[in-house]
């Protein structure tokens, strides 16, 4: 379970260390892109699988369909830990989320988003403005109690 806000940093040769309590789990990783936003996601391989298998029975005539097929499948990266902890980011998927120096990873249950430090600082302060709007949140949503 991914869960929290952690600051890392990009290497010169584009790695980042992952953080120690994801380690323990993960020996290989997926990283593709997020169609939505310039972030990446990243799975354990074995969750991947699933979605993948979910992807690749999408039909193949929705053009729809084709388009996220391509662009999760067509980015989906599997990276292997080192004995530091590292991955080597792709250089593409590094370009598509504009990674530099400093990097947000997000714990999003069964994932982890990659996210540009200044890139995720914005959007999370749009995000926060939004906050009270309640119309926007769906009906599930509306009845949680935290």
């Amino acid at each position: 379970m991914f869960r929290g806000i952690n600051s890392v940093t990009l290497d010169e040769k584009g790695r980042i260390a992952l953080p120690v309590r994801y380690r323990e789990d993960l020996h290989y990783i997926v990283v593709t892109i997020d169609p939505a936003e310039r972030c990446l996601l990243a799975y354990p391989a074995a969750d991947w699988e699933e979605i993948e298998a979910k992807l690749e029975s999408l039909p193949s005539f929705n053009e729809a369909a084709r388009r996220i097929q391509r662009l999760l499948i067509g980015h989906a990266a599997e990276l292997s830990l080192d004995n530091s902890g590292r991955v080597l980011l792709p250089q593409a998927l590094r370009e598509y989320a504009d990674l530099s120096k400093s990097v947000t990873l997000v714990g999003q249950g069964k994932k982890f988003e990659i996210w540009s430090a200044g890139q995720w600082d914005s959007r999370c302060s749009d995000w926060l403005a939004m906050a009270s709007d309640k119309q926007d949140l769906p009906v599930e949503l509306q009845t949680l109690s935290l």
